[in-house]
């Protein structure tokens, strides 16, 4: 069951949630080239510097031993997202093991 992670129009932000029996940090932040994502587990990074591309997913690797993936969607078309549409247009979903499963 995918989830939409709580996220809000800041340049520079930390989402603190509970996810597939993990608990997970998501840092967010804006640069000139575009929307950056870490992942961090336990408080342990899984990933870092991500570019957030819409639609692509951000984990995208088992062997990193996250349980499940996160998107980004764009609610009003197909651009990336930008911190100012952030929790509005721009949505983080978290794809649980059942999503990956099913093709997402």
């Amino acid at each position: 069951m995918s989830l939409v992670v709580p996220v809000q129009a800041l340049s520079d932000q930390t989402a603190q949630v509970q996810l597939g029996g993990q608990p997970v940090s998501v840092n967010c932040y804006q640069t000139l080239y575009g929307l950056f994502m870490d992942v961090l587990v336990n408080g342990q990074q899984i990933i870092g510097g991500v570019l957030c591309h819409n639609a692509n997913r951000i984990v995208r690797s088992l062997y990193l031993g996250f349980s499940g993936d996160f998107i980004w969607v764009d609610t009003q078309g197909t651009t990336d997202p930008v911190y100012t549409g952030l929790g509005a247009r721009y949505q983080l979903v978290y794809l649980d093991e059942t999503d990956l499963a099913d093709g997402a």
